[in-house]
């Protein structure tokens, strides 16, 4: 988990062996969430955000060999970005006229009525921001993940009722039996240790 999104240059190195199986999955496994989310939040529907998924994937298989990173053209994030902004748009342009309307059409499986959303311009800048939310919002999941375990458990239970779950402090230290004071501690010291990992993990980034 806390190597949930920042993309190891040693990774990358080991992708373009079509052999190596577990760099795959490792690959796979990392970032099939942040491109299903960013497909969904687009305006496809899930059998559509699969498909992106699975293109996206085959995608990045047939450029990976000569794949070479210059941080003087761009980050992997942005390329990854890109093979997932062109895969979107594909399965918009098999909608046919719906995609330039700019709107998808959804069914409500309780009502049986239909509902219209607005799709989001995959050549557009909030496609961008879509991507970059999703990212940090991964980046932030790792973080947690690792100072989970890293901490007394009751020291980070202590900062996810009060941070994550926002229960008044004076709940929080009845619960355990310990002081306000001793909660708000706990959640500063546990906000700065997140906020280490995270920094940690950007500097990984490539």
């Amino acid at each position: 988990m806390d190597e949930l999104i920042p993309t190891r240059a040693t990774l990358i190195q080991r992708l373009k062996d079509w052999q190596d199986q577990s760099s795959w999955q490792e690959f796979f496994d990392t970032y099939w969430k942040l491109i299903y989310c960013v497909a969904i939040k687009g305006g496809l529907t899930g059998t559509e955000a699969q498909d992106v998924v699975q293109e996206t994937m085959m995608a990045v298989a047939k450029h990976m060999p000569t794949f070479e990173y210059d941080p003087a053209i761009g980050s992997f994030k942005s390329w990854l970005l890109n093979m997932t902004r062109w895969r979107i748009t594909d399965q918009l342009r098999k909608r046919g006229p719906a995609f330039a309307a700019g709107h998808r059409t959804l069914e409500d499986t309780t009502t049986g009525t239909r509902t219209i959303d607005k799709i989001v311009d995959p050549a557009g800048l909030e496609l961008d921001a879509l991507w970059n939310a999703e990212w940090e919002a991964n980046l932030l999941e790792a973080a947690l993940a690792k100072i989970k375990r890293q901490i007394d458990p009751q020291k980070y239970q202590i900062f996810d009722l009060y941070v994550n779950k926002e229960w008044p402090p004076e709940k929080v230290a009845a619960t355990f039996g310990v002081s306000v004071d001793q909660v708000y501690m706990a959640k500063h010291r546990t906000t700065e240790l997140i906020k280490q990992e995270i920094k940690r993990l950007e500097s990984k980034m490539i």
